[in-house]
């Protein structure tokens, strides 16, 4: 099932449809071999393949430069149905989406250049930001350092989402005292070893295992400071999760639709003949298609709200780019909140409506929770629903960014986003 074909409303945009077309055949590929690939544990190269071969890494640059120029509505449009066909492939991406979106925003030069040719030439971006040592909140152990000739990054990295089926790899690190920056490096250059050894019981295949660097070098062109961090950022990357979440809801309504009107055994005690004639197996159906759709419909409508925060950023009134990046991280967690529980009971309840054989191995449909559960994980929800609390009781702005590691004090401030000014209440 695709986004415009009645079950799920409307499309993002008038040219969405037409846009879709183009690469709906590469997620049907996808989608073809992901039971075998959840059961087989085999990784996703090829499939980035496909996705290289048809632009998909582009669509978020302008046409003049080689790409497709979608807004944000239909880049979260078409990561919903990716996520449907294959919700690792999605993840692995999602920092490959995040970078573009910062070089989209940095300022007319050779530098943005040099990226956006790069990009709309096929090159794919994983990550290697956080670590799991004994780091403090807001540093990193990873260090670039000068040598006698030239930038040398030395650490270990986890969860590095992406970076197994990348050629360049943004790196979180200190350099200097204290100043943090983003050193790309290529995936293959000197000193880099990409290991597979993810083991979550979700999301399985997108390579967030460990990252080692060892006086890898680092060109200093391709050494970014804080000031180019996209300003939306936080809000972006969280409705590629969000926009995952609403496609594995898809796809988990989408498998117990078509298992139900393919299912010909039934209980004595059943309330039909049949499971599709069954009123209360057709009340879990419909349940979860709902729980789907309003997943979807809320994640194209927080993508509004971030599509706003991009257009600002060209604001010459800097209180109203402020304003529209504030909107949307709220909108975001708002979304967040709901979006994750929606997914989380959608793909648990279709057991309900297809007993205990759809719990067998082979049709691997226990993914989708686990999948969904390991999505949800991320950026946890208590902190979201407090923020949004704050906000609206006593008008603390949001937290626009966060690093993870070890805290100095419980009541300590742990995030790097200027939070610490209180706004008016809304009304």
């Amino acid at each position: 099932m695709g986004i415009t074909e009645g079950v799920w409303g409307s499309s993002p945009s008038d040219n969405y449809e037409r846009l879709a077309e183009r690469f709906r055949p590469t997620f049907q590929r996808i989608r073809e071999g992901a039971v075998n690939r959840e059961m087989s544990r085999k990784l996703l190269h090829e499939e980035m393949e496909w996705l290289k071969e048809c632009g998909f890494g582009t669509v978020r640059i302008s046409q003049e430069d080689g790409g497709f120029g979608v807004t944000l509505p239909e880049l979260f449009g078409l990561l919903i149905e990716l996520s449907e066909a294959d919700s690792n492939v999605t993840q692995a991406l999602r920092i490959h989406f995040g970078f573009v979106e910062r070089i989209l925003n940095l300022p007319d030069g050779e530098r943005k250049q040099r990226w956006l040719k790069r990009i709309a030439d096929g090159a794919i971006v994983g990550n290697a930001l956080t670590e799991i040592g004994e780091n403090k909140v807001g540093s990193y152990a990873t260090t670039l350092s000068e040598t006698e000739d030239r930038l040398r990054l030395n650490g270990v990295k986890y969860y590095s989402t992406g970076t197994i089926y990348a050629d360049w790899i943004v790196v979180s690190a200190t350099a200097g005292e204290d100043d943090i920056v983003s050193a790309m490096v290529p995936a293959a250059a000197d000193g880099v070893d990409i290991v597979d050894d993810w083991a979550g019981f979700g999301q399985t295949l997108t390579g967030s295992g460990t990252t080692k660097f060892v006086n890898t070098p680092v060109e200093r062109e391709d050494v970014f400071d804080r000031e180019t961090y996209t300003k939306y950022g936080t809000a972006f990357a969280q409705m590629v999760h969000l926009a995952t979440l609403s496609g594995i809801s898809r796809a988990a309504a989408r498998d117990v639709a078509s298992a139900v009107a393919e299912r010909r055994r039934t209980y004595s005690h059943a309330s039909a003949a049949r499971a599709g004639e069954d009123p209360q197996v057709l009340q879990v159906v419909g349940r979860t298609h709902s729980q789907a759709y309003a997943a979807g419909t809320i994640v194209l409508k927080a993508a509004e709200a971030v599509q706003r925060a991009y257009e600002a950023q060209s604001s010459e009134d800097a209180g109203y780019a402020d304003r529209a990046n504030l909107e949307a991280e709220v909108e975001v967690a708002q979304a967040q909140t709901i979006v994750a529980r929606l997914t989380l009971e959608a793909t648990a309840a279709i057991f309900d409506a297809l007993g205990a054989s759809a719990t067998a191995r082979s049709k691997a449909l226990d993914r989708y929770w686990r999948n969904a559960r390991t999505i949800a994980s991320h950026n946890p929800l208590i902190y979201k629903e407090r923020i949004i609390g704050d906000y609206v009781v006593n008008g603390m702005r949001p937290p626009f960014a966060w690093q993870t590691g070890i805290g100095e004090a419980s009541n300590t401030d742990q995030t790097t986003g200027d939070n610490d000014v209180r706004l008016k209440p809304p009304s």
